[in-house]
């Protein structure tokens, strides 16, 4: 069964927005596409997703894999079946706070210090990772 979490933060520019509807179930021999993200652990995307948004996506799965690899040691698959946001309040990096917003509503997760601020004198917005300083580096999810 789907649901849907709503990540929001409001800034004089608006705010930054986006809903994402996900389900999870074991993982199995399925043909499906999907994003290998740690041992057992995947990510189908949703059709059409911008590769930028999709590495957002597994990047918020990815901070949460040690904790669901434990949890889930014969696999788990977390199927993105709709990410929409508004333009005007949307930045890629804005999909892995949804992602892991969903992951902690539905396996009660700990916060990993994901956070954003808005920078008045930049006139934008300063993302924060918590204790991860480097998105992306090599060695943040190991096989």
């Amino acid at each position: 069964m789907s649901s849907t979490f709503e990540y929001r933060f409001r800034s004089p520019l608006g705010g930054l927005a986006a809903d994402l509807t996900a389900e999870y179930s074991p993982t199995d021999a399925e043909d499906a596409f999907f994003l290998q993200i740690d041992r057992k652990l995947r990510l189908i995307p949703p059709a059409g997703v911008h590769w930028r948004d999709a590495s957002w996506l597994s990047y918020g799965l990815a901070l949460n894999a040690p904790a669901l690899v434990s949890r889930y040691p014969d696999g788990l698959t977390v199927r993105v079946t709709s990410f929409t946001y508004p333009l005007a309040h949307f930045r890629s990096k804005v999909a892995a706070f949804a992602m892991d917003g969903w992951l902690r509503q539905h396996f009660d997760l700990p916060d990993h210090g994901l956070r954003v601020s808005f920078d008045s004198a930049k006139g934008g917005y300063t993302f924060h990772w918590g204790d991860d300083r480097a998105p992306f580096s090599d060695d943040l999810a190991p096989l």
